[in-house]
């Protein structure tokens, strides 16, 4: 199975990119599952119902979210709705939405997605570790689902390592999303499972995270705030990770970076 996952889409910049590439990354990588990040998707600040509706025509499989899953407060009611779009698993048992979501791609195979937040300089939310054992102990690889992915949203590199590791064998891919910077650690685990910390963001790159230089800059020399951040608006990038599971064990045979559009180097995963 080949899937796709886009790192977080901040604001217009990141909208429009993914919109205007997705569905020729789609054809050209010969994707079966597409997973996009639009916590940020809205001005920045969580995601609309609208926006998600565009996502999905571009062609994304599933929507997930983060921290900022409702900062946008129309996006509740829409979430109990939209199995399509998941938040974190570990909220409080009757936050709205879900944790967890299984799909059918186009070929009939069958992936679970779930998403955890972690803990350090977070939400005091529930044990992500807990959550994701207990999700797969009645969800084994292979003998429900063809794939399963986990993306850990958070913001320390360790925490996320450490959850790529505890799932390594587990699960297809474990891709940490939040810091919107793409790192360079794709790699597959002893066990079998891909694995990259963060998988960037889809936004403008002349900026900071995403957002529009001045308020940062404004915060870091001068420690007082002004006004609320903006996101960039210059030309996006779209980045995410690529992977290819193997169809007989549901592990990961190939993992590779991509990056497409405004401002960074340009990257394609090699398709034989």
């Amino acid at each position: 199975m080949k899937i796709l996952y886009f790192g977080d889409v901040v604001g217009r910049s990141g909208r429009e990119v993914l919109i205007e590439r997705l569905p020729e990354i789609r054809k050209r990588l010969a994707t079966d599952f597409v997973v996009v990040n639009g916590e940020n998707a809205a001005g920045g600040f969580g995601i609309t119902e609208k926006i998600a509706a565009e996502f999905y025509d571009a062609g994304a499989d599933c929507i997930v979210l983060g921290n900022h899953s409702f900062d946008q407060k129309e996006i509740m009611p829409y979430l109990e709705k939209d199995a399509r779009m998941i938040r974190p698993l570990n909220y409080p048992k009757d936050t709205p939405g879900r944790g967890a979501s299984a799909f059918k791609t186009r070929r009939g195979k069958s992936i679970l997605v779930m998403q955890v937040m972690a803990r350090l300089f977070m939400d005091p939310l529930d044990d992500p570790f807990a959550a994701v054992d207990k999700l797969l102990a009645g969800n084994p690889l292979m003998k429900k689902y063809d794939a399963i992915l986990v993306d850990i949203h958070g913001e320390i590199t360790s925490e996320k390592m450490t959850m790529g590791h505890y799932c390594d064998g587990r699960v297809s891919m474990v891709v940490g999303s939040h810091t919107h910077i793409p790192t360079a650690d794709a790699q597959i685990f002893p066990g079998g499972t891909a694995y990259q910390t963060d998988a960037g963001m889809c936004g403008d790159y002349n900026s900071v995270i995403g957002m529009d230089t001045e308020e940062p800059l404004r915060r870091f020399t001068r420690k007082i705030p002004a006004g609320r951040f903006t996101p960039a608006l210059g030309p996006g990038t779209a980045c995410g990770i690529f992977v290819e599971t193997d169809d007989k064990t549901g592990l990961a045979k190939y993992i590779s970076p991509l990056r497409v559009g405004g401002r960074l180097m340009e990257h394609w995963p090699v398709i034989d």
